[in-house]
């Protein structure tokens, strides 16, 4: 059998959105198994296991290399990569206020996308100077989407739209960064309890849990951490988008 925490152990990891939520599972799910881990975030904090999350704007790429140069260790070199950085949007195409804000849509597309774009294309180039292993791997980045790639909701349509981009271009990521040796996979998460969804009653919690399959409950961030820990360890896993939401198919508004 393999020993997949062997597997990670002694390498570097980057996890944006590190502070709180599906990064700060990632960040320590992959510590437990023998990582080092550098969590990114909009602002420094302390992380799980007291580890330091640096600051860091996704969208901006003097301040994604900044991150990468923490990042670098010549005994552990940078393999993996989780971004989990993003932002939620629940406006309406037209409402009573009028119509969608462009700068809300284009600012949920900065960050969801363009951010996941920004620290998967940088965090490449380190990884693509390391020395590979006996398949000829550097490494693997895990990118967020969502269902909403696939069944948004209404008032969703910039963040489904961000998330559909970034499930769309995975294949890409993965026949670019082929010769290289990095893999490129994406999680798609269904309804994860998490402080994306603290706006959200008791009332709406429970209603969404019972549209999922089984378990009839909301998930959670470690169920997430688990996944892209086993992606990033499994080196056959390369160029798919994997749905995580207990055989959920979002169809209320």
């Amino acid at each position: 059998m393999i020993n997949r925490t062997r597997i990670l152990e002694g390498a570097t990891a980057l996890v944006t959105g590190a502070s709180s939520g599906l990064g700060a599972a990632t960040v320590r799910t992959l510590h437990e198994s023998g990582v080092r881990v550098i969590g990114a975030d909009l602002r420094a904090s302390n992380g799980p296991h007291n580890q330091r999350v640096v600051a860091c704007d996704v969208t901006d790429e003097d301040s994604v290399r900044a991150v990468l140069e923490v990042a670098l260790d010549p005994d552990r070199p940078l393999r993996y990569v989780v971004n989990c950085a993003g932002i939620r949007s629940a406006t309406r195409v037209l409402s009573d206020a009028g119509p969608h804000s462009l700068s809300e849509f284009r600012r949920v597309l900065e960050v969801n996308l363009l951010g996941t774009f920004n620290v998967t294309r940088l965090a490449a180039e380190v990884m693509a100077r390391t020395s590979a292993d006996e398949d000829g791997g550097r490494g693997a980045i895990v990118n967020t989407a969502s269902i909403a790639a696939y069944e948004g909701l209404p008032g969703q349509a910039a963040y489904a739209a961000s998330k559909a981009a970034v499930a769309g271009m995975t294949i890409t990521l993965a026949r670019d960064l082929a010769e290289y040796g990095i893999r490129v996979n994406t999680i798609a998460p269904g309804v994860i309890d998490s402080p994306l969804l603290d706006e959200l009653t008791p009332e709406r919690r429970e209603l969404l849990s019972q549209d999922v399959v089984f378990p009839r409950r909301l998930g959670s961030p470690s169920e997430y951490a688990a996944l892209a820990a086993f992606i990033l360890s499994s080196r056959y896993i390369n160029g798919e988008v994997i749905r995580l939401d207990g055989g959920l198919r979002m169809s209320r508004g």
